[in-house]
């Protein structure tokens, strides 16, 4: 602010715009008494986002002031509301005394809260990690390089890595789905991040990649970061420099908990693309809710910890088979020794142990997490004795992990009352007999209402007045009380302190000596309490290392131990998983279907192997195909997780991605349609699917006209079938497509039954061999509650159809239909394959029919339409 425009505001007004030029982009709550307020258009926007009174009070340069206030013992609710909607807040506390203060009482910054650097438990959802990420961008050989770095501030748990292209880098984000991202301000992807909120934008010097290498070996205090395995990643390190300095600055502190950097080798675990984990709803729904979600289904973990490690294990399958095996091996001794009950019992009382370490870290840790980091301790030595005799290496190197740390548990014992209060400034933190000063200092407060008793006593018996009363108030400290009436009989060395209606209080020498000790004592136990309490964090501190160590390993045992419960309580089967080829699942389910229906689940055989790679898969609607594509999915996925899965056998190939393309709307924030996010989808799968990829696709091409959307369709099934090779589950309706059965070697239909029953139908859920005969179209639109007037108007025409074609359309002639159809849709739309496919086009002779051919609008015609075309062209051959 220049000087002109300064000397036209207040003095106080001059400090907050000082401050408010620090942290231009921040809302700034100023705290002024009682209140933290917001100024100009701070005002405004806290008064639209947390609904309050917006007020304009007082000038200042000459214009009035737009205010906004907020209560200061209410602050934190507030501030977590903004948070949680994406703004960042700063917070200015006054630090100087207002009664000796000439002009404008001092302020400072004494803290900065943004969405992505949060540690208090209060702005923390419970069960999902709050990712700050950082994302540089590099050019190398015509490649798009994004370097990613991400923090969890609430447990120190610090990563990088790089990819390349603009979909690897929208992948990312889905997966890590992040509360604030840091990025430069020439950014060239700013679009693809598609956050209005939690976005916070840094000069470019920020991200240079010799500085953030200098930052990151300060603090891990290394020569450099070859042990760490990412010296090659210069993008990723440049991001990660600019995160760790980023987090300092809103802490105000350094980051012991931050010990370590990993690197994320894509190579190591299954990949899935933003599309698939949608379509899977693996933790959101498709409306964008946490019910009916594999989580959900999965969670019973006993920790938070270790719910918010099995959403990462979810999230990032693996592809080691040691790894996997590793965690079977572990998950079945628990389930079958019935280790996971007691267990499960004893990780209840360890809690969020990760975070409240972290917050023990960065001193910013309350009473009660000492005493929650108490009783997870006491624990410790009980979970070692569970596992004590385990055979599986896995659960035993966890144990060797989790290290008891009795002396720690021992001073905490002592030290802590066992009912602690909420913060540090309230006092009452510490046991009698921890220590001999404060025990002392104590002594006169608690001591005080004896002492008041017995002065009172002894006054009323020395002055004769029965009347008389001793006690205290914040405002006039302490006095003795006597009745207006007997008020003339004080005696003489009672000194006046105050008068009310009807009574006169005073003070005597004895009382004011006593008054000024206990005050003085009871501010002087306040800050022995504070400095016992910070000596307390540093001997915590102190243990760190081992501490985190141990939580990581409790948060691991959790999952394992969470996976056993499941397997036993849900039924579920360890797979085998191999390196060679082919998915075997034989009466596999959907593990979030068969969790909330009430009927029992349909299990569903499948087999896929060189032999029988894709499976063309028919049906009506509500049939179940999109439910068994989904479960195969799923029981992929979880078995990759070293999780057991819902079948009764499973033998799975360990695969490199798993592809969904299911379902699609329109893409309106950027301006794309129905199709084409359809076609990008599918795209991205031809595109980067290989031999060992999982491909789930529904209803390619149905969002372009028939022939179009046929065409592409049957292209897709022959290059994922004969170039790809890779494991393919293709569901449609098309039953054209069907036909692709008997040209392709590795392709096979299968399809879901239903049968009617008293004109309404009925879904079996059951997979067989063979194309469907029937889509059962009229009988689902009934079941959806189309009105039965347009029921009964489309069953006529439907008979009119009928009529014109000569061709009864029931269930024992749709087959034929179909596959006449289908060898005709070869001939007309696979010319290149055979020269008999080429007889419809090459019978120069029969020009008729050429012209036939020539004057169809196949573009617009409808499939009904289409289909009596053909017929009536084959009878001309």
């Amino acid at each position: 602010m220049s000087k002109t425009l300064a000397d036209n505001h207040t003095p106080m007004m001059r400090q907050y715009f000082g401050l408010k030029s620090q942290h231009p982009n921040q809302l700034l709550f100023y705290r002024m008494g009682d209140f933290y307020e917001l100024f100009y258009d701070d005002a405004k926007r806290a008064a639209q986002l947390l609904d309050i009174t917006l007020t304009a009070r007082g000038h200042s340069g000459g214009q009035p002031i737009p205010m906004a206030g907020i209560p200061f013992h209410a602050a934190e609710n507030y501030i977590a509301r903004l948070v949680r909607m994406g703004e960042s807040v700063v917070v200015a506390e006054q630090t100087g005394d207002p009664a000796t203060s000439k002009g404008p009482v001092e302020r400072q910054i004494a803290r900065i809260v943004t969405p992505g650097t949060i540690s208090d438990e209060a702005f923390l959802e419970e069960k999902r990690e709050n990712l700050l990420l950082s994302i540089a961008h590099q050019s190398r050989k015509g490649l798009d390089i994004f370097g990613f770095s991400y923090l969890d501030m609430a447990s120190g748990r610090f990563c990088l890595f790089e990819v390349d292209g603009h979909e690897a880098l929208a992948n990312e984000l889905q997966r890590l789905s992040p509360r604030e991202i840091l990025i430069s301000e020439d950014f060239p992807a700013r679009k693809t991040l598609q956050l209005e909120k939690g976005i916070a934008e840094l000069g470019p010097w920020h991200f240079d990649y010799e500085s953030s290498y200098r930052q990151l070996i300060q603090q891990f205090n290394t020569k450099d970061l070859s042990g760490f395995g990412c010296e090659a990643l210069t993008a990723a390190i440049a991001s990660a420099g600019a995160l760790l300095q980023y987090a300092k600055d809103t802490q105000r502190s350094a980051l012991p908990h931050i010990q370590a950097i990993m690197v994320e080798h894509k190579d190591d675990s299954v990949l899935i693309d933003a599309a698939t984990r949608r379509n899977l709803e693996i933790d959101i729904n498709l409306t964008g809710g946490t019910s009916n979600t594999l989580s959900q289904v999965l969670d019973q973990c006993a920790t938070p910890m270790g719910s918010r490690l099995l959403k990462r294990w979810l999230h990032t399958p693996v592809r080691d088979l040691n790894e996997i095996q590793s965690r079977q091996s572990a998950v079945a001794e628990l389930k079958s020794q019935f280790y996971y009950q007691p267990l499960n019992g004893s990780l209840k009382k360890v809690g969020d142990l990760e975070r409240i370490l972290s917050r023990v870290a960065l001193r910013s840790a309350r009473p009660r997490d000492l005493l929650r980091l108490r009783f997870a301790l006491e624990m410790i030595p009980l979970i070692n004795q569970d596992l004590g005799n385990v055979n599986s290496a896995r659960l035993s190197q966890l144990n060797q992990r989790i290290i008891a740390q009795p002396e720690i548990t021992e001073t905490l014992t002592k030290a802590l009352v066992e009912n602690p209060p909420s913060v540090v400034r309230d006092g009452g933190i510490f046991a009698t007999g921890y220590d001999p000063e404060l025990d002392e200092l104590l002594s006169l407060s608690t001591n005080a209402t004896d002492f008041l008793a017995e002065m009172e006593r002894s006054e009323k018996e020395r002055t004769g007045i029965s009347s008389l009363k001793v006690g205290f108030n914040r405002v006039h400290g302490y006095y003795i009380e006597i009745s207006r009436l007997h008020s003339e009989q004080a005696p003489v060395e009672y000194i006046r302190r105050q008068t009310l209606k009807n009574a006169e209080r005073f003070i005597t020498p004895e009382l004011k000596t006593f008054e000024d000790k206990a005050l003085s004592a009871k501010s002087k136990a306040l800050a022995r309490e504070k400095e016992l309490y910070e000596t307390l964090l540093d001997q915590l501190n102190q243990h760190l290392g081992e501490l985190q160590t141990a939580s990581q390993a409790l948060a691991q045992l959790d999952v394992l131990n969470n996976f056993a419960e499941r397997a036993d309580q849900l039924n579920l089967t360890q797979p085998e998983l191999h390196t060679g080829r082919g998915i075997d699942i034989t009466a596999g389910r959907h593990p979030v279907v068969e969790s909330v229906i009430s009927e029992p689940f349909v299990p569903n055989d499948l087999t896929l192997n060189d032999q029988r790679s894709l499976l063309m898969i028919t049906g009506p609607n509500m049939g179940g195909k999109s439910t068994y594509m989904r479960q195969i999915a799923l029981i992929t996925l979880l078995a990759h997780t070293g999780c057991f899965v819902p079948a009764q056998a499973a033998s799975i190939a360990v695969v490199d991605r798993i592809f969904t393309r299911m379902g699609s709307s329109d893409d309106l924030a950027g301006g794309r349609s129905t199709f084409m996010v359809e076609m990008t989808e599918t795209a991205n799968i031809l595109n980067n699917a290989t031999q060992n990829s999982l491909v789930l696709m529904d209803e390619v091409g149905r969002g372009t006209s028939t022939f179009d959307g046929l065409s592409l369709a049957w292209a897709a099934v022959e290059h994922l079938a004969q170039t790809l090779k890779c494991y393919v589950l293709f569901a449609t309706h098309y039953f054209e497509l069907t036909g692709l059965a008997e040209q392709l070697d590795t392709a096979e239909n299968v399809h879901l039954t239903a049968t009617e029953y008293e004109d309404e139908i009925v879904f079996l859920h059951k997979v067989h061999s063979g194309p469907a005969s029937q889509s059962y179209g009229l009988q689902v639109a009934q079941l959806a509650g189309v009105p039965k007037n347009v029921i009964q108007q489309a069953k006529h025409k439907l008979q009119e159809l009928e009529t014109v074609t000569g061709i009864e359309l029931d269930d024992a002639t749709h087959s034929t239909v179909s596959t006449t159809v289908a060898a005709s849709s070869q001939q007309s739309v696979m010319t290149h394959h055979s020269p008999q496919q080429a007889d419809l086009f090459v019978q120069a002779e029969q020009d008729s029919l050429k012209d036939s051919i020539a004057s169809l609008d196949l573009d617009n015609m409808t499939p009904i339409e289409a289909m009596n075309q053909l017929y009536k062209l084959k009878s001309e051959l």
